[in-house]
């Protein structure tokens, strides 16, 4: 089990759609928190499924064992109050009277009611596919009502107001269990139920749905002396059997390093197999996946009053202006785009580029009998037909920067231009500065072991 190597990717995940940009309460697509991945109470259907269901393969024996995660974010409830007049002493033996408000100005900061979260981690006990397969008992949880009073102070030492976060009571079930559908291989069915019953009181009526609700679930499972098979690419001989799962609410991807299969990530988004983090993002962007770069320039052009309304209303959304903020212009730079190899080639070399470039995709290959090379002097014979840039360069002579491969195993060459200005900005894999072109539209030319 590698929960470790998942963890990244899990907490991007958890966060996903948690605020959006301009990530102000006042924004109208704001308006409606937790887009992704809700277990809602019995108690409201038109909130949504108080179920989330899914299933995956394991290879194995009766004494492979399964260990199971539940994540989700348990929204809160913030409520901005006033007190009036300001108090000198906040007093411990009772509260004072407390007055609710859309937004509070105190000692330079700006408060504005809106919704929180908590993040919940629900540890299923270890069980072997014999037990889960004999039915064990579902893991009932609940999680007990909080309310909490935090005091604002102004820059005077006063008291002028309260942040009041209430979070309602919740309770949920989650049942596993596991069927053999061939030899050594068993259908896991993991079921996450949210079993909160409907308040009595009624105040509660317009938010109870989302205040008891389970939000961005997610199921993590871990699997010692056996595999998760991938259901996106599943053995020949699995093919089939991996059809027949099916999934509500969630779908399982592998994680983990490349390779690996002890560790599956069920999630509201669906993913590939073996997701990673960019390491060029500079952190949470929360955003439905929306680009970095896009979202990052889109908050440096927001107004002073904008930013201050963005840094007051929640902790993320805070530390994420600031980030952005303090970024330096080659971490802006790094933002702009990177060519990657969609899979790696076996007994690829690594070879070192022109300016110190660390290469993408493979060094070295063969195509057709033609050697291809990493660092190579080449000289360009687009086809007849071809794309208009690429016809322009026709006779020109470059260097190969990278090898690439698409998903039909089709050979592409990455060339920079030796007469581009910018040919530096190409070894940076930057766009308009690399031109593609098929093996047999190049010529070597000689005494390319040289280098250029």
């Amino acid at each position: 089990m590698n929960f470790a190597a998942a963890d990244a990717v899990v907490k991007a995940m958890l966060y996903e759609g948690y605020v959006l940009y301009p990530y102000r309460p006042s924004s109208i697509k704001n308006q409606r928190r937790w887009t992704f991945g809700g277990v809602y109470p019995p108690g409201y259907p038109a909130a949504g499924a108080a179920r989330m269901e899914t299933q995956c393969l394991v290879t194995g024996g009766p004494n492979t064992r399964i260990a199971t995660h539940l994540r989700f974010l348990h929204p809160q409830a913030r409520q901005i109050c006033s007190v009036s007049p300001w108090l000198d002493r906040w007093p411990s033996e009772f509260e004072p009277p407390l007055r609710p408000v859309a937004s509070l100005q105190c000692g330079g900061r700006s408060y504005f009611t809106w919704e929180e979260s908590r993040e919940c981690d629900i540890c299923v006990p270890t069980a072997t596919l014999r037990e889960l397969g004999q039915g064990l008992a579902p893991l009932h949880f609940q999680i007990e009502t909080q309310r909490t009073v935090e005091p604002i102070r102004a820059s005077n030492g006063q008291f002028g107001g309260a942040i009041v976060r209430s979070q309602a009571a919740i309770q949920g079930s989650v049942t596993i269990t596991a069927n053999k559908v061939a030899t050594g291989v068993y259908r896991l069915v993991i079921r996450v139920e949210n079993t909160t019953p409907r308040p009595a009181c009624l105040t509660l009526e317009k938010n109870a749905a989302q205040l008891g609700a389970f939000m961005s679930t997610h199921l993590i499972l871990g699997v010692e002396d056996g595999e998760f098979v991938s259901l996106i690419d599943p053995p020949t001989g699995l093919a089939k059997l991996a059809k027949t799962c099916t999934n509500q609410s969630a779908w399982p991807v592998l994680v983990g390093p490349e390779g690996c299969h002890d560790t599956v990530l069920c999630s509201p988004i669906i993913l590939y197999d073996h997701p990673r983090i960019a390491s060029q993002s500079p952190g949470d962007l929360f955003d439905g996946t929306e680009i970095d770069e896009i979202l990052t320039l889109r908050i440096l052009t927001m107004t002073d009053a904008e930013k201050r309304e963005m840094a007051a209303n929640d902790e993320r959304t805070s530390e994420l202006l600031a980030r952005t903020e303090a970024l330096t212009e080659n971490q802006l730079l790094q933002l702009h785009g990177v060519m990657r190899s969609p899979r790696a080639i076996a007994g690829s070399s690594t070879l070192t580029l022109p300016g110190g470039a660390e290469p993408v995709g493979i060094a070295l290959c063969k195509d057709g009998g033609m050697a291809l090379r990493v660092g190579a002097q080449v000289k360009l014979n687009p086809k007849a037909g071809g794309d208009v840039f690429d016809l322009a360069l026709a006779g020109q002579t470059g260097v190969i920067e990278a090898i690439e491969f698409d998903f039909d195993d089709r050979v592409h060459v990455a060339v920079t231009v030796n007469s581009d200005p910018g040919q530096d900005l190409g070894r940076q894999r930057l766009p308009g500065h690399r031109f593609f072109f098929s093996p047999d539209e190049i010529e070597f030319l000689p005494h390319e072991e040289d280098g250029p």
